[in-house]
C-alpha cells in the first residue's frame, strides 16, 4: 500500500495505482477525454494534467502511478487555464452542431465545455489533410455504426477498442501526423466495404459524437406518434439491468417494471420479452447440439446468437460456417413468431389474410443486431433495432421521469414468459449455460448435474472450460479477441463439442450499445444483478416456460420440426460470395425491393428465369419483372420467404421456394468500380428448376 495526498485529502491506494485513481479515491474530478478503464492509457488529451510533489513539471494523472508520499494538486490557477486553453484548442476543430447531435448531454466534450463556459478562442480549423481529401469524414453506409469525424477529438479510444488493447479487429487507425491526424478505416474504404464485426466497441468508448450506433429511434417515435400501425417492442435481457444508470441510478439496478411502464407512455401497444424467444432458442439449439452429438456431424457445435461473431465468421473463417449452430437469434425468433406467428393473427383478419402486419421493434445492448435485422432470410422480422442508449434518448425526448416510474410494469404475454436460463443470455457464458441446464434434461441428467456453472460465468477476458458428463468438454470464449487466439490451431476441433462466442467481453453486459460507464467494475455490477435475476426465478430451465411448451403443442410440433426450421432457423454464406450475392437477391424478390436490387446486378445482366418470363435482360427490365408482373407480397402469417436447402455449404446454392418447389442456380459475377472502391455484382443468373 502507498499513501497519497490529493489536494490536502490523503487516501491509500495499492502499488501500481495512478494519480487518477488517486484522485478518484479522494473524490477529487478531474476532466478526462481520452480515457477509458479498461484500455491503455496514452495522455493524449492532456486534460488530466496535475502538480506533483515529486516532479519537476504538470504530469498526466490517467497514466502517472501514484509514488508513496506523492502531494497532488489538481485545481491550481496555472492548471485551470491550461485545461481551458487545451479544451479551446479542440473546439476550434469541432463543429458547433451540438443541437443535433446524437449524444447531446451525454457528450463528455459538450459537458467540459459548459462546465468552463469556453467560447470559441480560434477561427475554425478543417479536419483531415488537403494533401489527402480522400479521408472521409463522413461516412454512413455501416447499418450498424455511423462515423462523423468532423467531431473527433483524437483521443485514440476507437483505435484501441478496435485493435489490439480491445477487439483485435484493426478496422480503425491513426492516418497523417500533426494537425492532419485522422481515425481512417483500412484503406480509407466505407465501413460497411471493411471486414467491421460491427461491435460497437468503438461508439462505446467514443467520448463524443464522432462515432455513433446508426440512429433508429427518430423513426420508430414518428411511427408511434402516426399510430397507424399495431406496434409492438421487445426487449433483451441486458437491457433491464443498464437503462438504470442513464437515469443516474446505481449500476446494477434492475428497472424491468419501469422500463416497460416507460415504453408503454412512449406508445407501444404491445411490450414482449426477448427472453422468450431466449427460452425457444435453447430448445432449438439444445435439441439440435444433441442430434449433432448424436450424428457425430459438424462439432463442436458454435452457438450463433451474437450477430458479431457471425459476422466474423463469414468475413474471416468461412470453413467455420458449418459448426455455428442453425437457430436464429433470440431477437430474430421473436421477430419472426411476432409477424408471423399466431399473434399476428390474433390481430385481426387483415393480419390474417397478409394484408398487413405489426410493426415490430427490439430493444438491444448491440450494435450489430441492427446489421442482424437487415440479414437475407431474417430482414423485415423486425422493422428497427434500438439500443439501450437510444432508449434513453427516447425516454428523455418524451420528457419521462424515468425515476419516478413505479417498478410494476408487466410484460405481455405469451411472447413474454421466460425463465431464469433464458435471462443469463445477457452475460458471456450464459448461453452454454442455459444450453447445458436443459441438455442435461434432454438426456435424463439433470438430477445428477448442478443447475449454476460457475466456471463457465465471469467477466475475465479468455476461454473458460466446463465437462458435462456422457457429453463432453464445452468451452465459452469471453470477446471476439479471446476466441481469434482459441483458433489459431485446431486443437478446439478434437477437445470441445460446444463453444459459446460473444464478441464483447462480458456478453451482452458489455455490449456497443450500452450505456457508457467510466466504472472499472461496471461488467461485475451487471453480471451480478443478471445472475440475481435468475437465482430469483421460480423456474430456471428453458423447457420449464409453459408458454413455450404451449407454442410446440399448437403450432410447432416439437424441437427441430420442419414448422420450426422454417421459422426459427437460419442460413449462412461467406462475405463476398456468390451465394451470398444469391440470398440477397432472393430476399430482395420476396420482398418485392426494387430498389436494393440495383446494388446487386450489372446493368446489362441477363436473368435467365426458367419461367414464362423466360430471359430477362437488363437491370432496368428485371426491376419491372419483380415489381410488376410478380403477385403482390404478402405480409405477416402469408408471407412466403425463399430458403437455401443447405444452411451453410458454400458452394450449395439450390434453393427452395415459398411453394415447396428445389431449384438450382448458377450465378455469373462482374466487378464494378467507382473511384477507389470496387464491388461484386451478378452478371447472368440462371434458375434451374430440379
Amino acid at each position: 500500500m502507498i499513501k497519497v495526498t490529493v489536494n490536502g485529502r490523503s487516501v491509500n491506494l495499492d502499488d501500481g495505482a495512478t494519480l487518477l485513481d488517486a484522485a478518484r479515491e479522494a473524490d477529487v474530478h478531474i476532466p478526462t477525454l481520452c480515457y477509458y478503464p479498461r484500455l491503455p492509457s496514452h495522455a493524449v488529451c492532456r486534460l488530466c494534467l496535475v502538480n506533483v510533489s515529486s516532479e519537476n513539471k504538470p504530469q498526466p494523472a490517467c497514466k502517472t502511478k501514484a509514488k508513496n508520499g506523492d502531494i497532488v494538486e489538481t485545481d491550481t490557477k496555472e492548471l485551470i487555464e491550461y485545461r481551458k486553453a487545451d479544451a479551446q484548442w479542440l473546439l476550434a476543430r469541432h463543429p458547433n452542431d451540438c443541437i443535433r447531435c446524437e449524444v447531446n448531454g451525454s457528450c463528455q466534450f459538450q459537458n467540459l465545455i459548459s462546465e468552463y463556459q469556453l467560447e470559441d478562442r480560434w477561427e475554425k480549423l478543417p479536419r483531415g489533410s488537403e494533401e489527402h481529401p480522400e479521408h472521409q469524414l463522413t461516412d454512413h453506409t455501416s447499418p450498424s455504426i455511423w462515423r462523423d469525424i468532423s467531431k473527433c477529438i483524437e483521443c485514440g479510444l476507437c483505435a484501441d477498442a478496435c485493435g489490439e488493447p480491445g477487439q483485435q479487429q484493426n478496422i480503425i487507425g491513426f492516418a497523417e501526423h500533426g494537425s492532419g491526424r485522422i481515425p481512417v478505416t483500412v484503406f480509407d474504404q466505407p465501413l460497411s466495404e471493411t471486414k467491421c464485426i460491427s461491435c460497437g466497441q468503438c461508439t462505446l468508448v467514443c467520448p463524443v459524437g464522432a462515432l455513433i450506433e446508426t440512429p433508429h429511434w427518430h423513426d420508430v417515435l414518428h411511427t408511434l406518434d402516426a399510430h397507424r400501425r399495431v406496434s409492438a417492442v421487445q426487449v433483451a435481457p441486458a437491457t433491464r439491468v443498464a437503462i438504470s444508470e442513464e437515469f443516474g441510478m446505481k449500476p446494477g439496478t434492475v428497472s424491468t417494471g419501469r422500463m416497460i411502464n416507460a415504453l408503454r407512455q412512449i406508445g407501444f401497444d404491445y411490450v414482449f420479452d426477448t427472453n422468450f424467444a431466449a427460452d425457444l432458442t435453447i430448445m432449438e439449439e439444445g435439441t439440435e447440439f444433441l442430434t449433432r452429438i448424436k450424428h457425430q456431424k459438424n462439432l463442436p457445435l458454435f452457438t450463433s446468437c451474437c450477430p458479431g461473431w457471425v459476422n466474423w465468421v463469414e468475413l474471416n473463417r468461412p470453413d467455420l460456417l458449418p459448426h455455428l449452430s442453425t437457430t436464429k437469434s433470440p431477437q430474430q425468433m421473436h421477430g419472426a413468431l411476432t409477424k408471423r406467428g399466431a399473434f399476428a393473427r390474433s390481430l385481426g383478419a387483415e393480419f390474417e389474410s397478409g394484408e398487413t402486419e405489426p410493426y415490430v421493434v427490439s430493444i438491444m445492448p448491440c450494435t450489430a443486431k441492427k446489421d442482424e435485422a437487415a440479414r437475407p432470410g431474417v430482414s423485415d422480422d423486425v422493422d428497427r433495432v434500438l439500443t439501450t442508449r437510444e432508449l434513453a434518448r427516447m425516454i428523455k425526448a418524451r420528457g419521462i421521469s424515468f425515476n419516478a416510474l413505479p417498478d410494476d410494469g408487466e410484460f405481455d404475454n405469451p411472447l413474454g414468459e421466460s425463465t431464469g436460463a433464458a435471462q443469463i443470455f445477457g452475460a458471456s457464458g450464459g448461453v452454454m449455460e442455459a444450453v447445458v441446464r436443459t441438455a442435461t434434461h434432454l438426456i435424463d441428467k439433470e438430477n445428477t448435474q448442478p443447475l449454476e456453472w460457475q466456471q463457465l460465468r465471469g467477466v475475465n477476458i479468455g476461454v473458460k472450460c466446463a465437462e458435462i458428463p456422457g457429453i463432453g468438454k464445452i468451452a465459452i470464449c469471453n470477446g471476439i479477441a479471446a476466441a481469434q487466439r482459441m483458433l489459431e490451431n485446431d486443437d478446439w476441433r478434437d477437445e470441445f463439442v460446444a463453444i459459446e462466442v460473444m464478441a464483447c467481453v462480458g456478453g451482452c453486459l458489455g455490449g456497443g450499445g450500452e450505456p457508457k460507464s467510466m466504472d472499472p467494475q461496471i461488467l461485475e455490477k451487471r453480471m451480478h444483478a443478471i445472475y440475481e435475476i435468475d437465482k430469483n426465478s421460480t423456474r430456471r430451465r428453458s423447457y420449464e416456460n409453459q408458454d413455450v411448451q404451449k407454442l410446440y403443442a399448437t403450432e410447432l410440433g416439437s424441437p427441430n420440426s420442419e414448422k420450426a426450421h422454417h421459422l426459427l432457423h437460419t442460413h449462412y454464406a461467406p462475405r463476398n460470395s456468390k451465394r451470398l450475392l444469391l440470398m440477397q437477391f432472393l430476399d430482395c424478390v420476396d420482398r418485392r425491393d426494387t430498389e436494393t436490387i440495383t446494388k446487386l446486378f450489372h446493368p446489362d445482366a441477363t436473368w435467365s428465369t426458367a419461367s414464362p418470363f423466360g430471359d430477362v435482360q437488363g437491370l432496368s427490365n428485371i426491376q419491372m419483372l419483380i415489381k410488376e408482373k410478380l403477385p403482390p407480397r404478402k405480409y405477416g402469417p402469408q408471407y412466403a420467404r425463399h430458403q437455401m436447402a443447405s444452411a451453410a455449404d458454400i458452394e450449395d446454392l439450390t434453393v427452395i421456394t415459398p411453394t415447396g418447389e428445389h431449384c438450382r442456380f448458377d450465378v455469373e459475377v462482374a466487378t464494378l468500380s467507382a473511384g477507389n472502391t470496387s464491388k461484386t455484382v451478378i452478371k447472368k443468373l440462371i434458375r434451374e428448376v430440379l
